[in-house]
């Protein structure tokens, strides 16, 4: 029975991922339960980890250490390909007041728990790791781990115990935030919809518009001089209806405008009415009338899925010149672009196209359309990634006021690479494309295996901590981090600034990086718009719930 013993209480390899496994598993299994419609999800993880940790199970330090980095690392690189290509465009418009509010929660937390430690005289280390279990910022607690050995040499377990016992409230405090907002303001659901749906023109970026020629500066000029004179103004002209012939044809870079001359354009909300005035004006027809039943070409959508095509740009294919085709919009991450000849192609977009069934069959192999190949994992640029994360994360950055300089470390620099080559990768003819499920699949990986082994690390001081250390008191702590910042933000969100109620429920839970508030947010709201202000602020306001996690250490022990 000697084998047994090793392989349960053992330090062999078997043992290490037999413990991992089973508290993993365990973890996910529990984390289905929920109380008054709230669940915990992975987060159960840790707190299986903590439980056989505390009962004497335990993983060879040096082993620990690599799961536990390795995990954190594909989380965060996971996040960072996911919200990446959005990253950019959530400061725009109303994204940047979204965002604002969002720092103002994270500032604001990193206030209180400064606060708190000065006046309840609460070590760093301590209140650094009740921060991240009040925010439920897992990857800010990795960064506060690693930056406390790389100044010290050795570890300190109350950062894990700080965050163990601080998270459970961090979640329900977020859902009591929602509650409170919603019962001052006295928010009605039908009402907010109504708003919602009146103030966003919930459009794509490309539109389109149906004109007749009547600018006798347009007349006679081919389409090819038209998009020259209007060069800096994203649109394509699709089809083009004769009054002379009563059909519909397909555009090509010499068709000859004429007066009375129907056309289908594809343009931007930005460039829509420049386009209006400079051709004509607008008519009312049905899309389906421009291409009739007895026509003799299709509109039809194809994926991109050759990886040699990534980069390339859509003028370059001469696709309208060789084979009769017009390629008016892509779709890419659920955006519509317009399909301008400078823009650049990714695996992974969904190309329109309309022409004869011929052409777009030709058109259709050119690009790809295999969902088989769009579905093989692209390990490469994953791995290309990680390792330039890694390099990126070891780099010391002098910061004016702090005399140690800083690192991004193992969760900051691979956060930042992600976000960078899944948003500009295409243009370096890296292949970023990830399926949803296998991004998913390596998040989740990531996550569970730095939650175990964060929870057996911290599960053999778990109860003195709480019974003997001040780790009831530390609870109350972790809710006045998680309430203060969510209900000041969340009443000037509200007051001042006016957000729809649903954006901002979404708002809170993006701020505190929290997927379990989100899904209860999504529930409350029956539609995307919380969704919506999660994506917009999570890539910032990760990135500062790492960094602030990294400066609280190193500030206070240079």
């Amino acid at each position: 029975m000697e084998w047994i013993k090793e392989l349960l209480w053992g330090e062999g390899i078997g043992h290490s991922l037999l413990l991992l496994a089973f508290t993993v598993a365990a973890g996910i299994q529990l984390g289905k339960i929920k109380v008054f419609g709230i669940s915990l999800g992975v987060t159960w993880v840790l707190f299986v980890g903590i439980m056989l940790g505390h009962f004497g199970f335990y993983i060879h330090p040096a082993v620990i250490h690599f799961f536990q980095e390795f995990g954190l690392i594909l989380f965060v690189y996971s996040v960072g390909m996911q919200v990446g290509p959005g990253f950019f465009s959530s400061f725009r418009q109303g994204g940047i007041t979204l965002n604002m509010l969002a720092c103002g929660i994270v500032f604001l937390g990193v206030a209180t728990a400064l606060v708190l430690h000065f006046v309840a005289n609460i070590p760093i280390p301590t209140i650094v790791g009740i921060l991240s279990g009040a925010v439920t910022n897992t990857p800010g607690l990795g960064a506060a781990q690693q930056a406390y050995t790389d100044m010290m040499g050795s570890g300190d377990e109350s950062i894990a115990l700080g965050y163990a016992v601080a998270y459970p409230l961090g979640v329900i405090g977020i859902i009591l935030a929602m509650l409170f907002i919603r019962y001052v303001f006295h928010v009605s659901f039908d009402d907010e919809a109504k708003k919602l749906e009146a103030e966003n023109d919930t459009h794509a970026e490309a539109i389109p518009v149906s004109l007749i020629v009547k600018n006798p500066a347009v007349f006679k000029r081919k389409v090819i001089e038209l998009a020259a004179l209007l060069e800096h103004r994203e649109f394509v002209i699709s089809r083009i209806w004769r009054k002379a012939t009563n059909k519909v044809e397909i555009v090509t870079g010499n068709t000859v405008l004429q007066e009375d001359d129907k056309i289908f354009v594809i343009t931007t909300e930005h460039d829509v009415e420049t386009i209006k005035t400079f051709i004509g004006e607008e008519i009312q027809m049905d899309r389906k009338q421009w291409i009739p039943a007895e026509s003799q070409f299709i509109s039809r959508r194809i994926l991109v899925t050759k990886p040699e095509l990534t980069g390339r740009r859509l003028g370059d294919l001469q696709l309208r010149r060789l084979h009769g085709i017009n390629v008016t919009r892509v779709n890419r991450a659920g955006l519509e672009l317009v399909a301008t000849q400078g823009l650049q192609l990714q695996v992974g977009d969904r190309v329109t196209v309309v022409g004869s069934e011929l052409a777009v069959d030709k058109v259709s192999a050119i690009l790809g359309n295999s969902m088989k190949r769009l579905n093989e994992p692209n390990l490469i640029t994953i791995f290309i990634g990680i390792a330039l994360g890694i390099v990126l994360g070891s780099i010391p950055f002098s910061v004016p006021g702090i005399p140690q300089p800083i690192k991004l470390g193992l969760a900051g620099g691979p956060l930042i690479v992600a976000i960078l080559i899944s948003r500009f990768g295409y243009r370096y003819r890296l292949v970023t494309y990830t399926t949803q499920s296998a991004n998913l699949m390596l998040r989740e990986i990531g996550i569970t295996m730095f939650l175990a082994c964060v929870g057996l690390n911290a599960g053999g001081g778990f109860i003195d901590t709480i019974v003997n250390r001040g780790g009831v008191i530390w609870i109350g702590y972790g809710f006045i981090i998680t309430m203060l910042p969510l209900l000041v933000i969340g009443l000037i969100g509200r007051y001042y600034c006016k957000l729809n109620y649903f954006m901002l429920i979404g708002l809170l839970a993006g701020s505190m990086t929290d997927p379990p508030a989100l899904a209860y947010a999504n529930a409350t709201a029956g539609n995307d718009a919380p969704a919506v202000g999660y994506a917009t602020v999570y890539p910032l306001t990760m990135f500062l719930r790492v960094l602030t996690a990294q400066l609280m250490i190193l500030f206070f022990y240079t």
